[in-house]
C-alpha cells in the first residue's frame, strides 16, 4: 500500500524520513499515534491467553527510565552520585 498507510515496523530505513513527513503532527494524530500503540502493545502483551511478566514488566522497566531521565539533573547534582 502506500507509505503513509504502513506501520512503522513494515517501513524500510531508506523510507523513513518520507514515512514521517506523512504522519499528522495534530494534538489529534499525535493522539491517534499513542492510542494505536496501546492498543498494539496491549494486544501483543497484556490480553494473551497465557502471558507472562513480559508485558508488566516492560512497563515497569519503562517507568524506570523515564523517572530517571526526569530527575537525571537532581541526580548529577548530589554529592551522593559523585567519586568524591
Amino acid at each position: 500500500g502506500p507509505l503513509g498507510e504502513r506501520p512503522l515496523l513494515e517501513v524500510r530505513l531508506g523510507e523513513l524520513h518520507t514515512w514521517i513527513s506523512t504522519c499528522s503532527c495534530s494534538p489529534q494524530g499525535l493522539l491517534g499515534a499513542v492510542q494505536r500503540a496501546w492498543s498494539g502493545y496491549c494486544a501483543k502483551y497484556i490480553h494473551v491467553k497465557q502471558g507472562g511478566p513480559a508485558g508488566i514488566s516492560m512497563l515497569l522497566a519503562g517507568y524506570c527510565l523515564l523517572s530517571y531521565g526526569w530527575n537525571y539533573q537532581h541526580f548529577s547534582k548530589t554529592s551522593y552520585f559523585r567519586n568524591s
